[in-house]
């Protein structure tokens, strides 16, 4: 890891390899088969022109706050060998829905930042129960480590139900200026509702790092760009389901789109 990741209209792919060993959808592929998949994938989005990736567990289904052992030892071993393949790719961690678990597979492998959903402040509802804050373990470990990896956190991630909502640019300044994110994911559920929210945010946080943490699609990332510096992409390249493999033509066309938006960015400087 070089210098302290500051996204410029950065487009990442989500890598989600298949159910690890250990989890419950977990059926009988090995870990070095699982890697080879996460690998070919990878290979494919750097094919694309994907500034980078964040890696998550995501079909390790049903996940609770805290990661096992063996979740936390495979997405290091993934992290690792993707890391030592793709030096050039920007690479996020993402470890359900762990944050602390998390930081700690990013600074093993030398990843750029961890991205921490659902959990960093306040308290959210997902089909797992009730995840709460982990900002004061992760401040700690930071401490502890001395890691440089920056911490990215979602503020309402749209698919949990936040207890004692407060309107977003406060929950977000919070999560900065309180908690110590180096960066956010936001989104809404339309692309009217996340320029909203991008909007509202930047009136707290001018100078914060933001990506689109979700809902971005072939048809919307041109107009999302122009406010967010960078996107996370999943549902939409992989034909609307994060369990399918990365389609590589809608891969192509969303690539196309977002080249089309860093260009109109470029000419504003």
């Amino acid at each position: 890891m070089g210098e302290v990741f500051r996204p410029n209209c950065h487009v990442l792919s989500m890598i989600q390899p298949p159910p690890l060993p250990g989890s419950y959808r977990h059926d009988n592929q090995t870990i070095d088969e699982i890697v080879y998949e996460a690998l070919k994938e990878t290979e494919m989005v750097q094919e694309n022109g994907f500034d980078g990736i964040i890696i998550q567990n995501m079909n390790d289904m049903p996940i609770k706050q805290h990661s096992e052992p063996e979740a936390i030892a495979y997405m290091t071993r993934i992290g690792y060998e993707i890391r030592k393949e793709f030096p050039g790719l920007t690479m996020g961690i993402l470890l359900n829905w762990d944050g602390v678990s998390g930081l700690s597979v990013a600074d093993a492998v030398g990843a750029d930042f961890v991205r921490v959903e659902h959990l960093f402040t306040g308290a959210n509802v997902t089909s797992a129960g009730i995840l709460q804050a982990q900002c004061v373990d992760i401040a700690k470990l930071r401490k502890r480590i001395r890691t440089k990896v920056p911490v990215y956190a979602d503020i309402y991630e749209v698919h949990g139900v936040p207890l004692g909502r407060k309107p977003i640019e406060n929950a977000a300044w919070e999560a900065v200026h309180e908690a110590f994110a180096d960066g956010l994911f936001i989104s809404g559920n339309s692309m009217d509702e996340s320029i909203d929210i991008i909007q509202k945010v930047r009136t707290k946080l001018p100078d914060t790092p933001l990506f689109l943490g979700g809902g971005a699609t072939g048809d919307n990332i041109f107009e999302l760009l122009k406010h967010y510096d960078g996107v996370s992409v999943a549902s939409w390249i992989k034909n609307g389901d994060m369990k399918n493999p990365i389609d590589p033509e809608r891969a192509k066309i969303f690539m196309r789109e977002a080249n089309k938006a860093k260009q109109w960015r470029e000419s504003f400087k």
